[in-house]
């Protein structure tokens, strides 16, 4: 069997069958560190979830700590946080319009039967 000393890279004599453009890794440090950060912050919600008795406060305490996974999430994963403002801003600002308005059909409807 023959074997080819064929430069894989090389783009002058390149072969469609064997050509493979050169890639540059930033390595991995980057999503190490992403996937650390997340299991962190999922870790502290699990533990607060069975070590603390149900009350207001641990209800705020989930609802902060989904914000702040969502907007992480968003931010790296989705890369949002290298977008320009205004694209942002477009995707950002109806889901808040959407959570003010799902929160005022509730407030209006009586809801958790506290306000009227």
């Amino acid at each position: 069997m023959a074997t080819h000393n064929v430069n894989i890279h090389d783009e002058e004599n390149y072969d469609p069958t064997v050509w493979v453009p050169v890639q540059h890794s930033h390595g991995t440090k980057d999503i190490w560190m992403k996937f650390w950060i997340f299991l962190g912050l999922t870790l502290v919600d699990i533990v607060l979830y069975f070590f603390m008795t149900p009350s207001l406060l641990r209800n705020w305490i989930f609802v902060i700590l989904g914000i702040v996974k969502a907007v992480y999430i968003v931010g790296t994963f989705m890369h949002m946080k290298h977008e320009k403002i205004q694209l942002a801003l477009m995707i950002i600002l109806p889901m808040v319009f959407v959570i003010f308005f799902i929160y005022w059909m509730l407030y209006e409807g009586a809801f958790w039967g506290i306000f009227h």
